[in-house]
C-alpha cells in the first residue's frame, strides 16, 4: 500500500489530483513522457511531487518536499524546472550538498532526462556546472605565476627505498601526481578535479589551483584562457545551474555575486544546508596562520613581518592554556589584546604591501590574501555578539610514532573559531527573499514535521516568508520488505564498542553471511569492530579508510559475503541496492558529539528561549542522521533485509519514539531469534 501524501500541516492530500495544481500540468505530460522514453515506470509520488513543483514554480511560493527513497526526486524537480526554463528570463540554481552529489546530477542525471524530453521542448536547455575557484586547475600557477607552496618540496621527497635516483623515482609520489597533472591541463577542456583520472590528492591539487582570495582576477595574464573564468562565463549564459551549498552560502551570506544573477533556487539534500552554509562561514585564528602570513609577506614583498611574528607569539600565549570548547566566560583581557593585536598588525602588513594597481605579482597578492583572511577574522571576532555568534577553541590532535595518538589538548596549540549561532536569519534575507526556493530530501521532515528544518532555515517566527510543504513517501513496502531490529536487551552504550555489542555483531553478520554494512558512531569504533569480528567470523571486513571509499564500495558491492564499516560518509554516501546490502548495523543512536561546541551552544540558547533544547538540537540531529542511516538498507523494490540498531535506548528511552518516527517504517522486533533466522534465510537463497 502507497504512503498517503501528507502537507505541511499533517493532513492527508493524497486526494488532490496532481493535474490539477496550478501551473502543473505541461510538467506532468513532460515527466510521463521523460519516464515513458526512460524505460521507467509511473510512480504517484513522483508525479505529485513533480506537480507541487511546477504549482510553486507558478505561484512563487517555497516549497519543501520530502521524497522517501525510490521516489525518484531528481526527476520530479528537473522536469519541471526544465519546463520553466524554457521561458524564465534568468537561470534556474540547483544546488547540491556534495561535489560528488553535484557530478552526478550533472554528469548522469540531467543527460538522460534532457535527452528523454527534448523532442517535447521548445529548445534544449543549456545546463552549466559551477564550482569553488579551488575545484579548477589554474593556468597561472602552472605557468610558475605563483610560488610554490612551503609544505610541497615536490622534488626533494625521497625516493621510495631501493629505487633508482633520478626520473620519477625521485620525485617521489606527490611529484608523480603534480607531473600528470601537468600533462592533463594540455588536453582538458574543463580543468575541472572530478575529471581527473585516476585522482590526486589534496597536496597534489595545490600545486596547480589557488583559491578565491588567492586569484589575482583580471591582472591575471591567462584571464582568457582561465577555467575557472570559462565556467563562470558559462554559468552566466546558462538556463540551469548546478552548484553546491558552499557557494550557495557564499552567495547568501557574503554578497559576493559568485553565482548569476536568479530568482529560483532547487537545493537537493536539503537536510544537509544548515550545516554546509555554517562550515563555509566558519572563520579560524591561529598562531600558526599570522605566522604563514608572516613568511609570505618576508618571502614576496619588501615590507616588514616582525610584528605578525610577535602579534602569532601574542596569540599561542593567549589562548594555549585554555582547554578545547566553548569560551565559557568570554575573551579575557589578554585574549582580547592577543585578537587585537593580530588584527593590528595584518591591517599594517596590507598597507605595506600595497603596490602598483595595474600589476599584479601573484606572490605579492597570494600574501596579501592572507592578511586580509586573517584581518576580517579578527575583525569579526572582536566584534562579535553572544546573541548571535559563536566562538570556541579547538586542536587537532596528532599521532606519535612511540605513544600512537596524542589527544588535542596535549600540548598542541589553540586554534579560535568563530560561527553564526543561527544561519536562519541570514538565509531569509540572501537565499529566500526575492526569490521561489524548492528544498528536497529524502529526510527533510522528523517525524511528520517540517518545523524543525523551517525554523533552522529562517522559514519561521516573525517575519517568515510564506511555504508549504509536502511528504509524498516512498514507493517501496517497508514492512514486508524489512525488519528493524533494536537490542533492547543490550547495556546502555558507554566509550567505544562493548563486547556485548562486538558480540551481538558477529552474531548478526555471520547469520547473514556477510552482506552486511556497518555504521559506526567514530572512526575508532568502526576499527575495533573490524579487527575483532575479522577474528571472529570467515567473511571479508572492509574497513573505511583502507582504501578510498569509491574502491571499498565497488569491492562490497561485487562480494555478497563482504562486509563494510566505517562512518558518516557512509550514513549517507552509499547506494547499494540488491543482495550485497540485507544487513544494515548501527552502532549507537548518533547523537552528536556533547563537547561539540556548536551544539551545546544552539542546545542552550534553545532553552533559554524556553524550549527543550535536547529534543531540538541532540534529538533532531540524530533522528535525521538514523534516517540516513536506516535508508542505505532498502534502495529497490526488490531489496530485502534486517537493519539492527545496537543500541538500546531506542527501545527504552523516552525519546526513543520520536527517533523512531523518522525511520522507514519497516516492520520492528525485538527478537533476536527472529532476526538471525531472517538472516539465515536471506543468505541461503544468494
Amino acid at each position: 500500500m502507497a504512503d498517503p501524501f501528507i502537507d505541511e500541516t499533517g493532513r492527508d492530500i493524497s486526494d488532490i489530483r496532481p493535474e490539477t495544481l496550478p501551473g502543473a500540468k505541461d510538467s506532468l505530460e513532460l515527466l510521463d513522457a521523460a519516464v515513458t522514453a526512460m524505460g521507467g515506470q509511473r510512480r504517484e509520488g513522483q508525479r505529485f511531487m513533480a506537480a507541487k513543483v511546477a504549482e510553486a514554480l507558478d505561484t512563487h511560493k517555497h516549497l519543501l518536499v520530502q521524497a522517501g527513497t525510490g521516489t525518484g526526486k531528481s526527476l520530479a524537480y528537473l522536469v519541471p524546472v526544465f519546463e520553466h526554463a524554457q521561458t524564465a528570463d534568468k537561470p534556474v540554481i540547483i544546488s547540491t550538498a556534495t561535489l560528488a552529489l553535484q557530478s552526478q546530477v550533472t554528469g548522469r542525471d540531467v543527460p538522460r532526462v534532457l535527452d528523454a524530453v527534448e523532442e517535447h521542448l521548445d529548445h534544449r536547455p543549456n545546463v552549466a556546472l559551477l564550482k569553488g575557484r579551488s575545484n579548477y586547475a589554474c593556468l597561472h600557477k602552472i605557468g610558475g605565476g605563483y610560488p610554490t607552496d612551503d609544505d610541497a618540496a615536490l622534488f626533494n621527497l625521497a625516493a621510495p627505498a631501493g629505487s633508482a635516483r633520478g626520473g620519477e623515482a625521485a620525485v617521489g609520489k606527490l611529484g608523480q601526481q603534480v607531473k600528470r597533472l601537468r600533462e592533463w591541463v594540455e588536453s582538458t577542456e574543463t580543468g575541472d578535479r572530478d575529471d581527473v583520472q585516476p585522482g590526486v590528492s589534496d597536496a597534489a591539487w595545490r600545486q596547480v589551483s589557488v583559491t578565491a582570495r588567492e586569484c589575482i582576477g583580471r591582472k591575471c595574464p591567462l584571464i582568457e584562457e582561465c577555467f575557472a573564468e570559462k565556467a563562470r562565463l558559462a554559468a552566466g549564459e546558462a538556463d540551469v545551474v548546478i552548484t553546491n551549498h558552499a557557494l550557495l552560502a557564499i552567495n547568501a551570506f557574503e554578497g559576493l555575486a559568485v553565482l548569476p544573477e536568479h530568482d529560483v533556487v532547487v537545493v537537493d539534500e536539503a537536510h544537509e544546508l544548515q550545516d554546509r552554509v555554517t562550515g563555509a562561514v566558519t572563520g579560524a585564528l591561529s598562531g600558526a596562520a599570522v605566522r604563514a602570513a608572516a613568511s609570505g609577506v618576508r618571502k614576496h614583498t619588501a615590507a616588514p613581518h616582525e610584528d605578525l611574528d610577535k602579534a602569532a607569539d601574542a596569540f599561542d600565549r593567549a589562548f594555549n592554556s585554555d582547554p578545547n570548547g566553548l569560551l565559557p566566560r568570554g575573551f579575557t583581557e589578554e585574549q582580547v589584546y592577543a585578537v587585537r593585536g593580530v588584527q593590528d598588525a595584518a591591517r599594517a602588513g596590507l598597507s605595506a604591501t600595497k603596490g602598483d594597481s595595474n600589476a599584479e605579482d601573484a606572490g605579492r597578492h597570494a600574501a596579501r590574501s592572507r592578511l586580509s583572511e586573517i584581518l576580517d577574522t579578527a575583525d569579526r571576532m572582536l566584534n562579535a555578539n553572544s546573541d548571535h555568534d559563536v566562538l570556541w577553541i579547538s586542536r587537532v590532535g596528532r599521532w606519535d610514532q612511540s605513544s600512537g595518538y596524542v589527544s588535542p589538548d596535549a600540548g598542541e596549540p589553540a586554534t579560535l573559531n568563530i560561527a553564526p549561532l543561527s544561519v536562519a536569519g541570514a538565509l531569509r534575507e540572501g537565499l529566500f527573499d526575492g526569490r521561489t526556493v524548492v528544498l528536497t530530501s529524502a529526510t527533510l521532515a522528523v517525524g511528520s514535521s517540517f518545523s524543525s528544518v523551517a525554523g533552522a532555515l529562517g522559514l519561521q517566527g516573525s517575519g517568515a516568508p510564506p511555504w508549504r510543504g509536502v511528504d509524498v513517501g516512498s514507493p517501496f513496502n517497508y514492512p514486508k520488505q524489512g525488519i528493524l531490529y533494536v537490542a533492547r536487551h543490550l547495556p546502555k552504550p558507554g566509550r567505544g564498542v562493548s563486547e556485548d555489542q562486538l558480540a551481538e555483531l558477529a552474531e548478526l553478520v555471520k547469520a547473514s553471511n556477510g552482506g552486511a554494512l556497518g555504521l559506526f558512531s567514530s572512526r575508532r569504533a568502526a576499527e575495533e569492530a573490524t579487527e575483532k569480528l575479522r577474528e571472529l567470523i570467515d567473511t571479508e571486513i572492509l574497513c573505511q579508510g583502507e582504501a578510498s571509499l569509491p574502491s571499498l564500495v565497488k569491492d562490497f558491492t561485487d562480494d555478497p559475503t563482504a562486509s563494510l564499516f566505517g562512518t558518516i560518509s557512509l550514513w549517507q554516501g552509499v547506494d547499494v541496492p540488491g543482495d550485497s546490502c540485507r544487513l544494515v548495523v548501527i552502532d549507537r543512536i548518533p547523537f552528536p558529539r556533547p563537547d561539540d561546541p556548536l551544539g551545546t551552544a544552539r542546545t542552550r540558547a534553545t532553552e533559554r528561549a524556553g524550549g527543550n533544547g535536547f529534543m531540538a538540537v541532540s534529538a533532531t540531529h540524530a533522528a535525521v542522521r538514523l534516517a540516513q542511516g536506516a535508508g542505505r538498507l532498502i534502495r529497490s523494490h526488490n531489496d530485502r533485509g534486517v537493519v539492527a540498531v545496537l543500541d538500546s535506548r531506542l527501545a527504552t528511552a523516552r525519546y526513543g519514539t520520536f527517533l523512531t518516527k523518522s525511520l522507514p517504517p519497516l516492520w520492528p522486533t525485538a527478537d533476536k531469534t527472529k532476526v538471525l533466522g531472517a538472516l539465515k534465510r536471506l543468505s541461503s537463497s544468494q
